[in-house]
């Protein structure tokens, strides 16, 4: 079923809101495709993660949503799938299916060019979906909803998603000469030609840096924030309101909150699980980590707690954005009330 052109849906890019037609057009480029490909920790996820559970993806029905460059679904091809749907709505595909041509899997892998919500599929029913959804503080730019609606429109009872759970994690982080350099900058008419700038800090202050941060800076414990298990959770549940308690592991001064998240493949045997984390504790990804800075310096000791709470929830003007809120309190010990205190912040997920 290959074909020398992906075929196409009705989707048409320019009838979509502006924030979806922005949305598919970031991946038109393949400079974003080579940074995905060039992430080993990803890429070799994906591949382990099917290439050791071969007897789960032989002779099925594969479905693989937001295809790219067609990665994953050569993966699945190789472990034996016997046909190898691939759906993706940005112009990538077209370079896409010229890789699966010349790698010969034209007649395994067909590639469908739309929405996901709007593409026909010549089964009614897949055994598989394999998908790279992730974005940064993994919920950005909210694709996973689009596996979601090809879930409970596609997947047979008992199918696989590849991966099938997530989750998200949380510490807080001594660091002062980035929160020097990015936010305190804005505040130092030294640095600014002598001129005003102050009303760029609440700008700076309101959205997340996403970078990364050396594990050397992480001052308490880690925290597991939230579950999201793909089989069950609905797109309802990921907008979500959770506590965090942090323990401080050292006498150190706290800047900003860090999040991360860990991802986690299924199989039917233990030793073919793979997972892989996106924390300041393990290898680089490019989804990098989330740092909320706060607008107060905590100055905690080893054994103190930090107890709060972090809410995020799709934008309403544009649901692939973020609208995230912390709040926190520190009461300290001992007899020093200058330490003591508490936040409450607003942040926006661009």
């Amino acid at each position: 079923m290959g074909s020398e052109q992906p075929e196409t849906y009705a989707t048409d890019k320019k009838t979509l809101p502006f924030s979806e037609q922005h949305y598919f057009s970031s991946y038109d480029h393949f400079g974003i495709h080579e940074e995905m490909l060039k992430d080993r920790v990803r890429t070799l996820s994906y591949r382990n993660a099917i290439m050791k559970n071969k007897h789960l993806f032989k002779d099925k029905i594969v479905l693989d949503v937001g295809c790219g460059t067609g990665v994953l679904s050569m993966f699945a091809a190789q472990a034996g799938a016997k046909h190898v749907l691939a759906v993706d709505m940005s112009n990538i595909i077209e370079m896409a299916q010229k890789v699966i041509d010349v790698n010969g899997f034209s007649e395994r892998i067909t590639l469908f060019r739309g929405k996901l919500e709007d593409v026909k599929l010549p089964y009614d029913k897949v055994d598989i979906i394999i998908s790279e959804w992730m974005g940064y503080f993994l919920l950005y730019e909210s694709m996973l909803d689009t596996v979601l609606v090809a879930r409970d429109m596609y997947l047979k009872e008992g199918g696989l998603l590849f991966p099938d759970k997530a989750s998200i994690h949380v510490a807080m982080i001594e660091d002062e000469e980035y929160k020097n350099d990015k936010i305190h900058f804005w505040e130092d008419p030294m640095q600014l030609y002598g001129f005003d700038y102050s009303p760029f800090v609440k700008i700076a202050m309101v959205e997340p840096l996403v970078d990364t941060v050396d594990n050397g800076a992480v001052v308490t414990s880690h925290y597991k924030l939230i579950d999201f298990d793909l089989n069950t959770v609905t797109i309802e549940q990921l907008a979500f309101h959770r506590t965090f308690r942090l323990k401080a592991t050292r006498d150190d001064r706290v800047h900003a909150l860090l999040a991360w998240f860990d991802i986690d493949f299924p199989s039917d045997t233990p030793e073919n699980v793979v997972s892989f984390s996106t924390g300041a504790h393990a290898t680089y990804t490019h989804w990098k980590q989330t740092v909320f800075y706060l607008d107060r310096v905590l100055d905690v000791k080893k054994g103190e707690e930090i107890s709060g709470s972090l809410a995020s929830r799709p934008n309403e003007f544009n649901n692939r954005d973020l609208d995230i809120e912390l709040e926190f309190n520190f009461p300290a010990s001992g007899p020093d009330d200058s330490r003591r205190t508490t936040g409450k912040y607003n942040y926006f997920l661009r």
